[in-house]
């Protein structure tokens, strides 16, 4: 993609950011910092968020997005594990989360080893932080403290990594990897804004009314859209 398609393109992205941002601003004043507004101006900041990250990973080049990635996820698996109360036992499986498992897998993004980084973590790392928590001696509530562990790796760390390995992947005759970035986070913004518009216009049927009241049916029927 040429340089000034990316202009374009981000110039659009946040142009449309900006408006939104003073769309929230308004009501926040006119209407009152009420739920719903407070949560439209948090999901305007999140985008504010996504499109910065993806500029600044697209200028940095593959390897430095690699290094940028790397270093949200770990703190985003921080942030996950404090969220998770964890035992004195698990020290040592979460020393080898953040200081070997993580960076092991953005390395193998980086030499571009694909084989082996999309099963690193779902099955050697599954594998080893039980294996490592055993040898702690320590059994209370093992299979609850496993499966915290477990899926914070997998989701702060395998998930997140694949953003930067679309940067790296070699597909054949294809050589702008940027776009599958762009695309991406188009994607994800623009099905995170119809959820949310048809959650609020349409929303009857909370999908799980327990754990998440405010994700109704009709508002995951318009993110698919």
């Amino acid at each position: 993609m040429k340089d000034n398609e990316l202009f374009w393109i981000f110039s659009g992205l946040f142009g449309f950011l900006a408006v939104a941002t003073v769309i929230g601003l308004i009501l926040k004043q006119v209407k009152g910092n009420t739920s719903v507004i407070s949560n439209l101006n948090a999901r305007i900041r999140a985008w504010w968020l996504m499109c910065i990250i993806a500029a600044v990973a697209i200028s940095i080049g593959p390897i430095g997005s690699v290094v940028l990635f790397a270093f949200m996820s770990l703190l985003a698996l921080r942030e996950l594990i404090t969220l998770t109360p964890t035992h004195r036992a698990d020290h040592g499986a979460l020393f080898w989360c953040f200081f070997i498992i993580l960076p092991v897998q953005y390395v193998l993004v980086g030499v571009q080893w694909y084989n082996l980084l999309a099963v690193f973590i779902p099955v050697y790392a599954f594998l080893f932080i039980p294996t490592r928590m055993v040898l702690s001696g320590d059994t209370r509530h093992f299979l609850e403290r496993m499966a915290k562990i477990q899926w914070s790796v997998m989701i702060a760390v395998y998930c997140l990594s694949y953003a930067p390995a679309l940067l790296v992947l070699p597909i054949p005759d294809f050589t702008d990897n940027i776009n599958l970035l762009l695309f991406l986070m188009i994607v994800v913004q623009i099905s995170d804004v119809l959820q949310y518009v048809f959650g609020k216009l349409f929303g009857k049927r909370p999908i799980v009314p327990k754990l998440s009241p405010n994700k109704t049916v009709e508002g995951f029927i318009g993110g698919i859209l």
